[in-house]
């Protein structure tokens, strides 16, 4: 018998929107949200290649500092409106400086 939905996730009315995106959004491990839609669907920043939809950015980690990574994203992009990596989110000092 085959389920209704994939093994490796949930009906999607039990995640948040972004984990019903495609697998390279679920494995991304920085993840920003944008404070207003971006129409790019692909950023550099800090050497890392981020995938856009609609507000919310998502990449592979990165070697540099999540703090360096935001701010070059943020030039690229426009304002964060928070920005995590590893699951763990920037504090509100952190992004205030990233948005700064």
């Amino acid at each position: 018998m085959c389920p209704a939905f994939p093994l490796w996730s949930q009906p999607p009315s039990s995640q948040p929107l972004w984990h019903s995106s495609p697998l390279r959004f679920r494995l991304a491990t920085l993840r920003p949200e944008l404070v207003q839609a971006t129409d790019d669907a692909e950023a550099i920043a800090g050497g890392v290649l981020f995938q856009c939809v609609g507000t919310v950015c998502t990449a592979p980690r990165s070697r540099d500092r999540a703090l360096r990574v935001c701010r070059e994203l943020q030039r690229e992009v426009g304002p964060i409106a928070s920005f995590s990596s590893g699951g763990t989110p920037m504090s509100e000092t952190q992004l205030a400086r990233c948005n700064g």
